[in-house]
């Protein structure tokens, strides 16, 4: 269990996970639930315009990326349904 989430960690670190650069990109219109792993999954396919569907720039390696993408958009899953159904929440990150 240490290694598959010290491998996460470093994919997430070394590539940019995908669900951390499209929550990042707030284009409108981009699909929110579940976007990292849209964009990882659209990148797979052969998707051409990702910065024009998501607003943000699919990764190098999407196949890798794709298990921490999943991983995150079901963390993040709560609050991503939240902004779809409009409800107002307060949240602001940062150190």
């Amino acid at each position: 269990m240490k290694r598959l989430s010290a491998g996460l960690l470093v994919v997430a670190l070394l590539e940019g996970c995908a669900t951390v650069r499209t929550l990042d990109a707030a284009k409108p219109g981009a699909p929110i639930v579940y976007s990292g792993t849209r964009l990882d999954w659209y990148a797979l396919q052969g998707g051409c315009c990702a910065e024009d569907r998501f607003g943000a720039a699919a990764p190098s390696y999407p196949g890798v990326d794709l298990v921490g993408s999943v991983l995150l958009d079901t963390l993040v899953l709560p609050l991503s349904v939240l902004t779809v159904l409009g409800v107002g929440f307060q949240a602001s990150g940062g150190l």
